[in-house]
């Protein structure tokens, strides 16, 4: 009789059996990604479509008069008479002058607010003063309050001031800090070791030099990744500019909505508002695709203790 042997063939590993449980999850989640996936080729296929065919093909998975007019109109390279006829409003959209302006609001209320909630998390978590937890759960108990109760408030300042239709305006709310930015850093720099500025204290230095020269260099990672979180946010804002920007300070989300309402023709230019859409979303999710698995790593450290 001949015996069978087994031959193992070196840096091999016999596969196993996938589970009906993994298979299950492997479904469900390919699922939940087409789901999720789904609105972003939406958003392509119909600003790829001809803009006066779209109603005819609205069941169509795949572009409708495949065209980049869309994009042209966009960046301003269709006259009001060719845009008509491939089923534009004709109206024009200052889109360069809206993405600076986004990119200038959003940056100046991303640095301010990183900066200043930066300062107050190292006084929650490093200085020893009366009733400090106490302001501080105070401080995050503003996050319960919706954003629209400070609207007017701050609209009436605003006003008051001077300065709507002004850049000023429109950052001055975001200028200081947010609790949850001030969360965020405070959760950091809690399980941040202080034998080092302990060392420093001895040596005769103060919490100023402390904090720039030694405190902000170890939370570089944690600051970046509020910074994009914030920048994020501010990118998608569009209640308060609605409120206090004029057309020379217009954002690209409220310019994006003033070009839908422009309909001379009964209905609106899908393909076009479509394409600046996804224009517009392009930074964003570079940015969230570039550091995003930064973003997730830092949020789970900072919340352990």
């Amino acid at each position: 009789m001949t015996e069978t042997m087994n031959i193992v063939v070196p840096g091999r590993a016999r596969r196993r059996p996938r589970r009906p449980r993994s298979v299950l999850a492997w479904i469900v989640i390919g699922i939940a990604m087409a789901v999720s996936l789904l609105p972003f080729y939406w958003v392509l296929r119909t600003s790829l479509s001809l803009n006066s065919k779209l109603a005819g093909g609205s069941a169509d998975l795949l572009p409708v008069g495949f065209n980049f007019g869309a994009y042209e109109r966009v960046f301003g390279l269709q006259s009001p008479a060719e845009a008509i006829a491939q089923g534009g409003s004709g109206a024009s959209i200052n889109f360069w002058q809206y993405l600076g302006n986004s990119f200038l609001f959003a940056g100046i209320t991303t640095v301010c607010a990183v900066f200043f909630s930066s300062m107050a998390a190292y006084a929650f978590s490093r200085l020893q003063w009366r009733h400090r937890d106490k302001v501080f759960g105070l401080f995050l108990a503003t996050v319960l309050v919706p954003p629209i109760f400070t609207a007017l408030p701050n609209f009436l300042l605003v006003r008051n001031l001077g300065l709507l239709g002004t850049m000023l305006g429109l950052v001055l709310p975001y200028l200081f800090m947010t609790p949850f930015a001030i969360f965020f850093m405070r959760q950091f720099f809690l399980n941040m070791s202080r034998e080092v500025e302990e060392a420093a204290m001895l040596d005769g230095a103060q919490h100023w030099r402390i904090f720039f020269q030694i405190v902000l260099p170890n939370a570089a990672a944690p600051l970046a990744t509020l910074a994009l979180l914030t920048f994020i946010g501010q990118w998608n804002e569009y209640f308060w500019p609605l409120l206090v920007s004029d057309e020379s300070t217009r954002v690209l989300t409220v310019g994006l909505g003033v070009f839908k309402s422009q309909s001379p023709q009964g209905a609106p230019d899908w393909s076009g508002l479509m394409a600046a859409t996804l224009v517009s979303a392009l930074p964003v999710l570079i940015i969230f695709l570039a550091f995003g698995k930064r973003i997730v790593n830092s949020i789970g450290f900072s919340g352990m203790k």
